[in-house]
């Protein structure tokens, strides 16, 4: 599993893909060396789609309907068709094919596989690898020629298939990129020659054997374009060990996978291409809106292709090489540049995956303009059905044994609580279905009164007589009192009287912490509230004022002697602003005569 899971097959449908473009990563990094035969650059653009009369409509090119997944056309380049109708039988080829090319080069030591092993498979090379997010700071920029694509253009429709043809689409590949897929496709795809007689006699179909023998032909060809100035042996571990990766790029849906070797200033450098389609039915707006979400140390732009619209993508990833494909045998990890489009196809659930990778960030503009000019190159076919996804497997649980049941054990019969008494009159009216004596049961007979009663038929507004128990079998559940069936919540009730109030004792003065004492102030100064004494008649307006009769002081009684300061209280009348008769003042004491101070400077 990598980081955030986005290269899991579990998370995304172009993981498979996206580990094929890894894995050919790896391969030029750790193959591809100063002895391999290179291409000057310009190839990539010596070719282009504009120049040729047929550019603009390749599904009028002469291809066979089911024929061959890419060919070559005079003057315009590699055309790939793909479809959606012609996945392929699945049958294995990988081993077939590799055995076909140990023995065209004479058998020998691959390298970092032991000699005469047998089987050769790619996880004796540590194959195939998965790529890793790369640091946000080494991710390419999105090139110019990539945001030329979201300016407005026109498209084109798809063209129109007979039925049954699903969903097709076909492009040009730019030069410069060998290809590790045969022309013909996996085997069940396209019409090449296969032998009409009956099975071999190892029980292998006959289209899986011309399919295996088509690529074991094609990668030695292509491994001795790739090392035409070397010996046998760079290009048998080139071919044995893309020989391993035929299965593994058939089942990631990849219909072409391929790499270049280029020369760009006296410098070599090596990309890689993978086509490829998925099953993904979001629109391409939520296409977009995922990648930008899961993919968040990339770039994601949305453009429109002539078409249709498309998602192109942008980031940096990390991607290893294997100790036994290393040239000093120690794993190391590479940093490529990568760009990825991904095109819905007309049927709604098809998605055109197309993305290229390099090493070099110095050829970054380079490559996205041969990039770009491949995306413009897209035409779609449609039948007009739409595709349906695959139903998801049902898994069936094991039949689990059914244990017999234990038998039903019967509740205790409940007892309610006794109810209030209900009114005699309500009894006629009472709704809750009750037999009388007089009453009878459905069959006709008198029902016992000892007998417990239905449960549709009893009468809860009665007091029934509790049930016998054991003394040791409490009763369960909870008593429930339960009204009579005329009772009204809202109705006033007969309260009991109140009981006689306690006689409230006479106040208490208490000191007043700041000297003072109020005549009827409660013992507690948060209990009840004591009515107060009516106030005392204030004398006339000419009186002068006197002491309340319940603050003056008692000197006969010392018990009664309230305690604290006494406070005079005017009367109601009273005008602190008028004039008072104040007594005359006393005379002021006679100081003594200073005594003279003696200066002590004399």
């Amino acid at each position: 599993m990598t980081q955030h899971g986005q290269f899991s097959a579990e998370t995304s449908p172009f993981a498979a893909a996206e580990q094929v473009s890894a894995t050919l990563g790896t391969l030029t990094d750790a193959l591809l060396d100063e002895l391999t035969s290179r291409h000057p650059a310009a190839s990539l653009t010596a070719l282009r789609a504009g120049t040729h009369p047929e550019a603009e409509a390749l599904f009028n090119l002469p291809l066979a309907p089911n024929g061959p997944v890419h060919a070559a056309v005079d003057r315009l380049g590699t055309v790939l068709t793909a479809g959606t109708a012609r996945p392929g039988s699945g049958t294995p080829v990988a081993e077939r094919v590799t055995a076909g090319l140990l023995a065209r080069y004479g058998g020998g030591a691959v390298r970092g596989a032991v000699a005469d092993r047998g089987t050769t498979s790619a996880a004796l090379f540590e194959l195939p690898v998965t790529g890793e997010i790369a640091d946000l700071k080494l991710r390419p920029p999105f090139a110019a020629a990539l945001a030329a694509l979201a300016s407005g253009q026109q498209t084109r429709q798809a063209v129109e298939l007979p039925t049954g043809a699903g969903a097709e689409v076909r492009l040009v590949l730019p030069p410069g990129f060998h290809p590790l897929t045969a022309p013909g496709g996996p085997a069940g795809v396209s019409a090449r020659t296969v032998p009409t007689g009956p099975a071999a006699g190892n029980g292998t179909d006959p289209a899986a054997a011309a399919a295996a023998e088509e690529l074991t032909a094609h990668l030695a060809e292509t491994a001795e374009e790739l090392f035409s100035g070397t010996g046998p042996a760079p290009r048998r571990d080139f071919a044995v060990i893309a020989a391993t990766l035929a299965d593994l790029v058939t089942s990631s849906g990849a219909v072409y996978a391929g790499v270049s070797a280029l020369e760009a200033n006296g410098r070599a450098t090596d990309a890689t291409l993978v086509v490829s389609l998925a099953r993904h039915p979001l629109p391409i707006t939520g296409l977009a809106t995922e990648l930008a979400t899961v993919r968040r140390h990339a770039e994601v732009w949305t453009v429109l292709l002539p078409a249709g619209p498309a998602a192109v993508l942008v980031e940096a990833r990390s991607i290893p090489v294997p100790g036994p494909l290393a040239a000093d045998g120690l794993r190391r990890w590479v940093v490529t540049s990568v760009v990825e489009a991904f095109v819905p196809l007309p049927d709604g659930v098809s998605v055109l995956c197309v993305q290229l990778s390099t090493a070099q960030p110095q050829d970054w503009e380079l490559y996205t303009e041969v990039f770009a000019e491949l995306l413009k190159s897209v035409q779609f076919g449609w039948d007009g059905v739409p595709g349906t996804l695959p139903a998801p497997a049902v898994t069936t649980a094991p039949a689990v044994p059914v244990e017999a049941a234990p038998p039903a054990v019967e509740p205790a019969p409940f007892t309610y609580a006794a109810a209030p008494d209900a009114p005699d009159e309500a009894a006629p009216d009472s709704p809750s279905g009750a037999l009388s004596p007089d009453d009878t049961t459905p069959d006709g007979t008198t029902p016992d009164a000892s007998a417990p009663l239905p449960a549709h038929l009893r009468d809860t507004t009665a007091d029934p007589a509790p049930a016998e128990r054991p003394q040791d079998e409490p009763p369960k559940g909870t008593p429930v009192m339960i009204p009579p069936p005329d009772f009204n919540p809202f109705a006033p009730q007969d309260l009991p009287p109140p009981a006689p109030a306690e006689t409230v004792p006479a106040a208490v003065h208490t000191a007043d912490p700041f000297g003072t004492v109020t005549a009827d102030q409660p013992a507690d100064p948060f209990g009840t509230t004591i009515p107060r004494q009516p106030a005392p008649v204030p004398p006339p307006p000419s009186a002068p004022p006197t002491v309340s009769a319940q603050g003056a002081d008692t000197p006969d009684d010392p018990e009664r002697k309230p305690k604290g300061t006494p406070v005079m209280i005017p009367p109601p009348d009273f005008n602190p602003f008028a004039p008072q008769d104040l007594p005359s003042p006393a005379p002021a004491e006679t100081a003594p005569a200073a005594a003279p101070e003696t200066s002590p400077f004399g």
